[in-house]
């Protein structure tokens, strides 16, 4: 099973839902890189479950740094970073080592183990893991912010309900920081916790999709061909559970438009190239432009739900009728903004360094 992502640097992710542990492994981080062990743990608390719009499990995901790190900096060598699981109800799981959930990974779990999965909380497939992502992805964000570079997300839909879009993007990405639920209207963010707490209400759950800014990054970062600039951040994107598409700029919607109203006009001010829109979503040919990066991201409704459903014991072929226990969220869309930020810094911290050397995220801005 292949967890490892990136090549200048890579990152490593590692453990399960109910093990003692999950955490994460970061190699070709460059030394003097200070952890910001204050913005580590708000990325952590974006994650965190939120009341009755989320699941019941919440886990403090005090993490630990045992390797890589001395005296507050980076050494160069492999970051090991852990985070306890503590809060477990392995119980609740037992039913569905026979009976596979509609949704998850029950099923093709054990086409590919055997039985030999852990199937505690999903395993090594449970949204769980994505704690150990977003460590590892705060630490990359931390050193890209040095660099000028900043990623914001926020719920650009949700069953109905529609933010509003990025304007002023160094505001708007300032303001999900300290968001704690990620709308750019206030309204709208309301809104949409009332479409999750009745799906909650109806034992059922809803989906949505994810907006992401990434500003101040360089014109020329990615490749042609197989290593475009969509090409490894969608990689890095269909990598996290749940998520079913990626759009760049505006995506589909070009399927609507003229070559005349998708072409992005390009303009000179100021000694600096610029295009007066972004349909193309900051990239052309695979490489950036040095416009907003704007990326969607469709996240499905949480497979875990209340209602009765269908399914087959896995052993015997026989159908059965599946009733789900435990704690699960009716949307986990509002605590995957982190994650999906934490993977465009771990992608884009891995094309800068194939860029420009694995020093560029130390050295002065």
């Amino acid at each position: 099973m292949k967890n490892t992502f990136g090549c200048s640097i890579a990152v490593t992710i590692f453990g399960e839902s109910h093990g003692e542990y999950i955490g994460a492994v970061i190699d070709g981080l460059a030394p003097g890189i200070k952890i910001d062990d204050a913005y580590i743990k708000a990325k952590l608390a974006e994650r965190r479950p939120q009341g009755r719009i989320s699941t019941a499990r919440v886990e403090a995901d005090e993490y630990r740094i045992i390797s890589g790190v001395f005296e507050g900096y980076t050494t160069g060598t492999p970051i090991t970073a852990i985070i306890p699981n503590t809060n477990k109800r392995s119980a609740d799981y037992t039913n569905i080592s026979i009976v596979a959930r509609p949704g998850h990974a029950d099923y093709t779990a054990e086409c590919k183990y055997h039985g030999y999965q852990d199937f505690r909380g999903g395993g090594h497939f449970s949204g769980r893991i994505t704690a150990a992502v977003v460590l590892a992805g705060a630490i990359l964000s931390s050193a890209l912010i040095k660099k000028g570079i900043r990623i914001g997300t926020h719920i650009s839909y949700l069953k109905g309900v529609s933010d509003r879009a990025f304007e002023n993007y160094e505001d708007d990405i300032a303001s999900l920081a300290s968001s704690h639920f990620p709308t750019l209207s206030v309204e709208s963010g309301d809104d949409m916790r009332r479409v999750i707490e009745a799906a909650a209400n109806d034992g059922d759950s809803v989906g949505g999709v994810l907006e992401t800014a990434v500003i101040g990054l360089p014109a020329g970062i990615g490749e042609p061909w197989f290593d475009s600039f969509e090409s490894m951040l969608s990689h890095g994107l269909f990598s996290v559970p749940g998520i079913k598409g990626v759009e760049f700029g505006a995506g589909f919607r070009m399927a609507d438009m003229l070559g005349s109203e998708a072409n992005d006009p390009i303009v000179a001010k100021d000694g600096k190239v610029y295009t007066e829109t972004n349909n193309n979503g900051g990239i052309n040919g695979g490489i950036t432009n040095g416009m907003p990066v704007i990326v969607r991201t469709a996240v499905k409704p949480t497979p875990s739900i209340y209602k009765p459903q269908r399914s087959v014991d896995i052993r015997t072929l026989e159908n059965k009728e599946l009733r789900i226990e435990g704690r699960h969220d009716p949307a986990i869309i509002h605590r995957a903004r982190s994650v999906v930020d934490a993977v465009c810094a771990i992608v884009i911290a891995d094309m800068l360094s194939a860029r420009y050397g694995t020093d560029y995220l130390a050295s002065e801005k």
